[in-house]
């Protein structure tokens, strides 16, 4: 195969024409050729190196890899280094080598990092544990790239042996580690980085970013559905006040700075959590977009999803160059980036209408382990007529929560919600074999009736309902049991669900239709009342305990300052 392109070559920061010579599926010859009139040019647009997303949890798509992968490269995006601790939570071991079965059926480039915290925490019930034996095990599969996020910072600051025995197990391997370190700094992160934790996508905030940059961590710039933080880490103003204060001595050159100010500083774009609505409307082609009207530089935001990642985890591609893996994509023009064709190997994976491979339904063991509920299971009791409680206080586009308190009435002995006050009932049923339930209260989504329920909860993936009605909470977790996992909203007037059969968090299903369905669930939510953006995934994150401020997992309501649990009522 060989033709005539202009190209973007993101090791020199230019575009030229070129003549490309492809041979099994590898670039054989790429020569910069100068253009007359004579010259005949043969594709229309302008080559790219397929995108890379350095850091996406695959089963938070609801799509299997092969189904994840036909709508991935609609988007240009042609490679993923993928943390599959979601399903590993549910099946461990088999879970994981379900993910890397299933993404060697279709033309696309699935890496993969050992997930190093399953569970996330003790404090939570999961339906597997990987220990440092299964992480080896793990690390020597040539499709794992990497140790996944290591979320136990707590375990790495207290050098807890079996934590600190995994990331040796890393480094014997010459594996990269990645990190997930929210808001820690100072000693406690010196500590965390001597361990060689060398990235992290949990930074909230340009200050936060910077430290850890300053201190050798690769920086991830999260776009995703629920945790969106580029508008924070590529914030114009504090760029400006942080090379101020870094020039104090005035001797930086005025063109330098400027040209410091719209390079990222930081190293890659990641989704991290991508629900299937929003990744059928695009991938790291609308994070491209993004970070360009935020001010940052295109040919340097294309890095962050090329050559920076491809160099970082050894991947084969990233960049259009003699030997390197002919994965490349043509779009329109360099402002709006439409994607015109998608290749792999060398081989037109889709044609601007079409996805050109087909993917077969697969089958795995169900994991709802799980009795049904009735609405006292959902009642939080109260001797008085009143009480003060601590409540959960999430934000639309963060899945970091504060602490809030609410004083609420009783009603024969049951502590009853405050619509008024937008504080709801919120409760985590553990599906994987013990039955546990425990009920909290929650401030923000605004819910005025009925509820939602989900099997999709982060990390151990138990069902987790919030709702205004014990009766109605009740009504739909029995819907998510009944579905064999998925999501569920129940009110008076109306209750729809999504079915996700393969391990609670997936379906054989389309993306296009999965998002149909989604898309239908949301608009339900939103006529009960729901004010966030993504109330399903927003809700999946309050039972991940690794992220502070306050989370409730299935054994009770979780400090995650403090690291421990604490009281619903207060004393």
């Amino acid at each position: 195969m060989q033709f005539t392109s202009y190209m973007l070559d993101v090791l020199t920061d230019s575009v030229y024409p070129a003549r490309i010579t492809i041979e099994d599926g590898i670039f054989k010859e790429i020569v910069p050729i100068q253009v007359s009139e004579e010259t005949q040019i043969d594709v229309e647009g302008l080559m790219l190196p397929g995108f890379i997303d350095s850091h996406i949890h695959i089963e938070s798509s609801m799509m299997t890899p092969a189904q994840f992968a036909k709508v991935a490269v609609r988007h240009g995006t042609t490679a993923v280094v993928c943390d599959p601790h979601e399903i590993a939570n549910v099946h461990g071991i088999d879970g994981v080598e379900f993910m890397i079965e299933n993404a060697s059926t279709v033309p696309f480039n699935f890496y993969f990092a050992a997930p190093s915290c399953v569970p996330a925490t003790s404090f939570e019930t999961s339906g597997a544990v990987l220990d440092s034996e299964d992480i080896e095990y793990l690390l020597q599969k040539p499709e794992v790239v990497a140790l996944a996020e290591m979320m136990n910072f707590p375990g790495v600051i207290g050098a807890d042996e079996e934590v600190l025995r995994k990331l040796r197990i890393a480094r014997k391997y010459n594996k990269p580690i990645d990190g997930h370190a929210p808001l820690v700094s100072g000693k406690e992160l010196d500590k965390y980085i001597e361990q060689g934790i060398v990235t992290d996508h949990e930074c909230s905030n340009f200050h936060e970013a910077i430290e850890k940059k300053q201190k050798g961590m690769k920086i991830m710039v999260r776009d995703g559905s629920s945790a969106k933080n580029m508008e924070a880490l590529f914030d114009f103003s504090q760029r400006i006040e942080y090379y101020k204060n870094q020039d104090s001595f005035g001797i930086i050159p005025t063109e330098v700075l400027s040209r410091r100010l719209h390079s990222p500083i930081f190293d890659f774009m990641v989704s991290d959590d991508k629900n299937p609505r929003d990744l059928v409307n695009g991938h790291l082609n609308e994070s491209v977009k993004k970070a360009v009207g935020l001010g940052i530089d295109l040919i340097k935001a294309i890095e962050m999803v090329t050559i920076n990642p491809a160099a970082h985890y050894g991947l084969d591609g990233g960049s259009i160059v003699t030997g390197s893996k002919a994965d490349f994509i043509i779009v329109d023009n360099l402002d709006e980036l439409n994607i015109l064709k998608t290749y792999i190997s060398g081989e037109c994976v889709f044609d601007g209408e079409n996805v050109l491979f087909d993917v077969e339904d697969v089958e795995f063991v169900n994991s709802m382990n799980v009795d049904k509920k009735s609405s006292e299971d959902f009642n939080i009791y109260f001797n008085g007529d009143e009480c003060e409680v601590n409540v959960i206080q999430c934000f639309d586009g963060d899945l970091l929560t504060k602490k809030a308190t609410a004083k609420l009435k009783t009603q024969n002995g049951i502590v009853q919600p405050d619509i008024s006050e937008d504080v709801l009932k919120i409760a985590v049923v553990e599906r994987h074999g013990s039955n546990n339930v425990a009920n909290a209260f929650i401030k923000g989504f605004g819910l005025k009736k009925g509820a939602i329920a989900s099997s999709v909860s982060h990390d151990s993936h138990n069902i987790v309902v919030i709702g205004y009605s014990s009766e109605k909470m009740a009504e739909a977790v029995n819907m998510v049991i009944e579905n064999m996992g998925g999501i569920a909203v129940v009110s008076d007037d109306f209750e729809d669900s999504l079915s996700l059969p393969i391990a609670g968090l997936m379906s054989n299903q389309e993306g296009i239709v999965t998002a149909k369905k989604l898309r239908t669930l949301q608009k339900m939510a939103f006529a009960m009342g729901c004010r966030l953006t993504a109330p399903f995934m927003t809700m999946a994150f309050m039972s991940l305990l690794v992220i502070p401020s306050i989370k409730l997992s299935d054994k009770g309501l979780f400090d995650g300052d403090r690291f421990e649990f604490m009281d619903v009522i207060r004393n």
